[in-house]
């Protein structure tokens, strides 16, 4: 069975390499911003729009031409920068996300470079990719499969990375061939049908004194003047430190469920409308759930497990595990514990709704 897997590394570019795939960033960036305002101003003008082909024609035929430092970058990167254009307009016409916006330079920065006859490969402990020549990486993971592409990123924070997507052959790995239903929540990152409770570790809830201080820090400094730029990079690496600790532990629970359950029910949350309550919008950002779902998801894929998504709309937290009579007093997010009034069971709010949630998840299994 074949499989797309993506490998990414820490990448230690030297300052040509460095200075090169800064002028990438910046190729991509404009290319992407030209065609981006070109297509808005023919929608505006003529309801006409450009497709990904004409978009690539005009690039080699006209904008390189006006403009010949685009040649210095890799000329594939400049066409992955319109096939992400292209993909921004079809994402919006499917309404899965707002209309494309123009890249910045000061967020992080990145490009995409397609592996053409050999042309990006594994070399010792380095990646040899087009124009840039060998780019020293830490070499954390093997793999045996063939490059399809390479991206090269850049963080706010000042790191260098470089994701492999690599086509591989692989076998799905056992599971424990458990059943287990979840509750997500805010105190505690789920509660499980089996009563077991992860906390929920509020990564920057803990690190938000030290953000506010550099925050106050930056806030303080010249515009344009290197100690601002300093200030940002050490409020910009407090937020990736804060990223990668909540990304560790979110790979560590995933990994457990996926290696102990064949199945597993959760609920279909919105965390898109959920997160337009204020008062807890950052308290679920901090959580992370739609994350931790994405990796929950692909690992249980890897062992042949089923995640099972059930309906946002079903009542979990009001039905009575035990008789199935619902309660709509629990609508009441401060009620944590309650009586059945139909036949007396006493209920532990998440751990009842998890058991509803696995309950219901086995039924569309089933059906």
């Amino acid at each position: 069975m074949k499989r797309i897997r993506g490998y990414k590394y820490r990448a230690y570019p030297n300052k040509k390499q460095q200075e090169f795939f800064a002028k990438t960033f910046g190729s991509c960036r404009y290319v992407y911003n030209h065609y981006l305002a070109m297509r808005r101003s023919r929608w505006e003008e003529w309801h006409d729009t450009m497709s990904f082909p004409e978009t690539t024609k005009d690039l080699a035929n006209n904008l390189k031409k006006e403009h010949e430092w685009l040649k210095q970058a890799d000329s594939s990167a400049l066409q992955q920068s319109l096939r992400h254009l292209e993909n921004a307009y079809e994402n919006f016409c499917a309404k899965r996300s707002g209309y494309p916006k123009f890249k910045r330079k000061r967020s992080d920065q990145s490009y995409r470079t397609m592996n053409n006859n050999g042309s990006i490969r594994i070399e010792g402990a380095a990646v040899r990719l087009p124009k840039a020549g060998k780019v020293k990486i830490v070499k954390t993971r093997e793999f045996d499969g063939r490059i399809i592409s390479a991206t090269v990123s850049l963080t706010s924070g000042g790191r260098w990375y470089i994701s492999l997507q690599v086509e591989e052959e692989f076998e799905l790995q056992p599971n424990k061939g458990g059943k287990v239903g979840i509750d997500a929540g805010l105190s505690a990152l789920y509660t499980d049908s089996e009563n077991n409770r992860i906390e929920n570790p509020k990564t920057l809830s803990k690190h938000e004194k030290r953000i506010r201080r550099l925050q106050r820090s930056l806030s303080r400094k010249q515009k344009g003047s290197k100690n601002r730029e300093k200030a940002r990079i050490r409020l910009a690496r407090e937020h990736e430190k804060v990223a990668d600790i909540r990304n560790d532990f979110q790979h560590k629970i995933s990994y457990r469920l996926a290696s102990d359950n064949q199945v597993v029910c959760i609920e279909d949350l919105d965390v898109r409308g959920m997160m337009k309550d204020h008062k807890l919008a950052r308290s679920i950002s901090d959580a992370s759930w739609n994350e931790f779902f994405r990796k929950l998801e692909y690992k249980m894929g890897d062992r042949g497990g089923i995640l099972i998504k059930v309906p946002r709309t079903y009542p979990s937290s009001q039905i009575c595990s035990c008789c199935g009579r619902q309660n709509r007093k629990v609508r009441d997010l401060a009620i944590r514990s309650w009586t059945c009034p139909e036949c007396g069971a006493q209920h532990d709010r998440d751990k009842n709704a998890a058991v509803n949630i696995l309950v219901k998840g086995l039924e569309m299994l089933a059906s």
